[in-house]
């Protein structure tokens, strides 16, 4: 049933590659996983802050994907539904380890594509330099003490930068709560470390 070609999938909307898998067609599934392995590792890379666990949280994340394929409906874009399934899987990782690690800010070595923090301008000072590595620290104790779900919808407005609307389908949650969540964290965090920080580290 493989009818359509790699060349012509490439040119397609995620929801039509994913069209085309449900239809039978075997190498969607490729162009699916190497749209969205990047971004899938970045964003649980930011819950676990370890790369075995993560690891694992994605390839079961594809695995679900593929398996539960006939389930998924246009009513929602394909990157929630992925995003949704990877959110449920990581949450019940780390309930069975029964704690939620701390995922930092920083850049994913592993990944090439990774949102970096570092300032790139060589005429920077030393000290402040070490600023910001200080910043960093700060910012990154100061997320650890927020909430679970505070911490979620801020590293997935603020790091992973997905619309509110896509916040409240992900975490089915919402849209209200959603926003107050966010804006409730940041001013946590703002009244923790001080608003210059925040805004200069993120």
């Amino acid at each position: 049933m493989d009818t359509v070609n790699v060349a012509t999938l490439q040119q397609m909307s995620d929801e039509d590659v994913m069209e085309q898998l449900q239809n039978g067609v075997i190498p969607a599934f490729d162009i699916i996983v190497h749209r969205f392995k990047d971004r899938l590792h970045n964003f649980l890379y930011r819950y676990t802050h370890n790369h075995e666990d993560c690891e694992d949280l994605v390839q079961e994340t594809f695995l679900r994907v593929y398996k539960s394929r006939q389930s998924y409906k246009r009513i929602a874009k394909l990157s929630t539904w992925i995003y949704t399934i990877a959110l449920n899987l990581a949450k019940t990782m780390y309930k069975k380890k029964q704690r939620m690690k701390t995922f930092s800010i920083h850049e994913d070595e592993s990944n090439p594509d990774d949102r970096a923090f570092d300032i790139e301008d060589t005429t920077i000072l030393q000290d402040e330099k070490l600023h910001l590595k200080n910043s960093m620290v700060e910012l990154e104790k100061a997320l650890a003490e927020l909430n679970d779900d505070f911490r979620e919808a801020i590293v997935l407005r603020d790091i992973q930068q997905l619309s509110y609307e896509e916040i409240s389908d992900i975490t089915d949650t919402p849209m209200g709560t959603v926003k107050s969540r966010i804006n409730r964290a940041r001013q946590q965090l703002q009244e923790t470390i001080g608003n210059y920080v925040y805004s200069e580290t993120i």
